[in-house]
């Protein structure tokens, strides 16, 4: 078996580092590390070789990387957002065709599906959520495959985590200590989700006492008013004081993309919270009766692009609500991988809200190993 050594630098952000009209300090710092990691040349690689969930046990995290600050926002810029159009004809057809264009099969499948797990937000918002319903949850995000399947993909021994566990404010302690030591960070919804309506300073104390609790991350929804209505410097007002609020924790902006009527909509509101300081924007909070959709989310993928491209600055996305099947899941990260390249495949820049969607890539998975699918309560969720 023949083995090579590879370099490989992000082009683009490299050439980004070099531009003189960049600030090193404020953009990227490019680390060196002259360790070289062996590359295994064969038609016999393990495709879950693919699979890691911390970067710093990734296939190449030996060499050059690029370390990219927290995205700290920028002066609203008007003229960019209203000059935001959309074709939408254009991007239906370019969804359309995903689906046809990118399939994968066999080893690669469940390789594929093994990624979508480590990027996965488990999440259970329900009224009746309990302390040992959401015990349950943190356990299968820390574990959330047998182990005998993890053993016959050829995972045993290898660490395997969702990106977070996401909950109500009421259920962040629980959370924490059935997570603790983990590294899977806790994940709350905040600011009256999943409406938005109650009073600003109610919705700014609830984000502090989230972060307080012990969250991580803080989901927060949007006021949808804002952008039906055009009023474009309220929605960056506002999402600014929620950035201000969860201090270190990081912040995904809901759009709640199903309520907003157009693309053109969700384009410019994508483009207002990133300015506020967003670290990730999120389609949904799975409540509407339209929720993550492929048109949209190539909407939002691409201002993402388009705000890396002026600022350096790389944006995460979430889409959620309405993913409950595994062959979705690989759709939305082919996306990803053809739009913004394989470092938005990784749980920092990417998540997938998902309360049903383990269920199915286990059963897919299982079947990969048997030939046999399973019943659906032989994979429950807690």
């Amino acid at each position: 078996m023949k083995r090579v050594f590879c370099l490989h630098i992000d082009l683009t952000a490299f050439r980004r580092f070099l531009d003189p009209m960049v600030k090193p300090c404020e953009r990227h710092i490019l680390v060196f590390d002259i360790k070289k990691v062996p590359l295994v040349v064969s038609s016999e690689l393990n495709p879950t070789d693919l699979i890691v969930n911390d970067p710093t046990d990734a296939p190449g995290a030996g060499l050059p990387q690029v370390h990219l600050s927290r995205n700290p926002g920028m002066a609203l810029d008007l003229d960019w957002v209203t000059g935001v159009r959309i074709n939408t004809s254009a991007v239906e057809r370019r969804c359309a065709s995903l689906p046809a264009r990118r399939s994968v099969k066999k080893a690669w499948q469940a390789a594929w599906l093994l990624k979508a797990i480590t990027v996965m937000d488990l999440t259970t918002l329900s009224g009746d959520d309990t302390e040992r319903r959401v015990h349950r949850l943190c356990h299968k995000a820390m574990q959330p495959l047998r182990p005998d399947l993890l053993a016959a993909l050829g995972m045993e021994g290898k660490r395997l985590t969702t990106g977070a566990v996401c909950v109500y404010h009421e259920m962040i302690p629980a959370a924490v200590r059935a997570l603790e030591g983990s590294g899977v960070p806790v994940a709350a919804v905040s600011t009256g989700f999943p409406a938005g309506l109650s009073p600003l300073n109610l919705r700014i104390a609830e984000i502090k006492a989230s972060v307080a609790a012990g969250a991580a991350e803080i989901d927060i929804v949007i006021s949808r008013r804002h952008v039906l209505e055009g009023k474009w410097q309220e929605l960056y007002d506002e999402m600014r004081a929620f950035r201000d609020a969860c201090g270190d924790a990081h912040i995904k902006a809901i759009l709640a993309t199903g309520e907003l009527g157009t693309l053109r909509n969700v384009a410019r509101a994508s483009l207002v919270c990133m300015m506020a300081g967003a670290d990730f924007i999120k389609t949904s909070t799975g409540k509407e009766s339209v929720n993550a959709t492929l048109p949209v989310s190539l909407t939002m993928i691409r201002q993402i692009r388009a705000y890396r491209d002026l600022t350096g600055f790389n944006i995460g996305y979430k889409p959620a609500g309405g993913i409950s099947k595994a062959k979705d899941s690989l759709v939305y990260l082919s996306l990803m991988k053809e739009e913004l390249g394989n470092r938005w495949l990784q749980p920092d820049l990417f998540r997938f809200g998902a309360s049903s969607l383990l269920g199915d890539i286990e059963r897919q998975l299982e079947h990969h190993v048997t030939g046999r699918y399973s019943a659906s309560y032989r994979h429950a969720i807690g």
